[in-house]
């Protein structure tokens, strides 16, 4: 892998982690194109670390609120943000063992291998997407319960899926069990956290071989055109979603999905 391949990955992880369009789909599709099959899967999981960090960036106030609340719940302190932090973060938790155990199971499945499967999990998404036209959103943070992090967790593991947008299919469920518009973004980021530190984690013991397939310079360059590209990108997303278009992916995912079926 090249310097010009390696901007070309990032970019695309940066615009397709956020934009529910699966950036795991995309980058199995991009690098059939590129030749690129022995590349470690930890040149992904690098990708979405960097990602991760526009995230907690972009969610730093919400995400410092949450950390206060645990010290302070610690310490015995208690009033309404603090209860309401702490609640969040234990369905952050329950979302996480949901997406875990789900994840891990589709991980052995080693989708990334068949990429015509992926361009048709590609129109799935979209599919999901238009669903969210007719989607009534009414509990914020102070309404929100275990079962909204149960769904979301479960949707958030079906999006370990090439072609299934884990930002689009954890939205789409938040809206679908009646999260407002307003928080499901923010939510369905939140729960990310954990699950790409977990995956660094796993596929961490697959550093030794990136670093020997490919040139240091070439992995870092890749993750900053990922961080960049990424930080614009999660800011428009929260604009379609404030305005209720999420759907309008759908009309790129469908078509790509079908057109990358014929083509691979």
């Amino acid at each position: 892998m090249n310097y010009f391949q390696s901007i070309i990955l990032g970019a695309l992880q940066g615009v397709a982690e956020f934009l529910p369009v699966s950036s795991s789909g995309h980058l199995v599709v991009m690098r059939s194109f590129m030749r690129l099959d022995d590349v470690p899967v930890l040149f992904d999981v690098l990708l979405h670390v960097s990602t991760l960090v526009v995230v907690v960036i972009v969610f730093r106030e919400r995400v410092f609120r949450i950390l206060r609340a645990l010290v302070l719940g610690i310490a015995g302190k208690k009033d309404r943000e603090i209860k309401e932090n702490v609640r969040l973060f234990l369905i952050i938790v329950v979302a996480t063992v949901f997406t875990v155990v789900i994840g891990f199971g589709i991980s052995y499945l080693s989708m990334e291998t068949k990429p015509r499967i992926v361009s048709l999990l590609f129109i799935v998404t979209g599919i999901i997407l238009l669903l969210t036209r007719k989607t009534g959103q009414d509990t914020g943070y102070n309404g929100l319960k275990f079962r909204h992090g149960i769904i979301t967790g479960i949707a958030q593991g079906l999006g370990v899926f090439p072609g299934i947008s884990r930002s689009g299919i954890t939205i789409s469920s938040a809206l679908f069990s009646g999260i407002k518009k307003e928080k499901v973004g923010e939510f369905s980021f939140l729960i990310s956290i954990p699950a790409i530190l977990g995956a660094l984690v796993l596929e961490f013991r697959d550093a030794g071989d990136l670093f020997s397939l490919v040139d240091p310079g070439v992995v870092f360059t890749g993750i900053a055109a990922s961080f960049v590209v990424g930080l614009f990108s999660l800011l428009l997303l929260l604009r379609v979603i404030e305005r209720g278009k999420l759907y309008y992916f759908s009309f790129y995912l469908i078509p790509f999905g079908v057109l990358s079926f014929i083509l691979l």
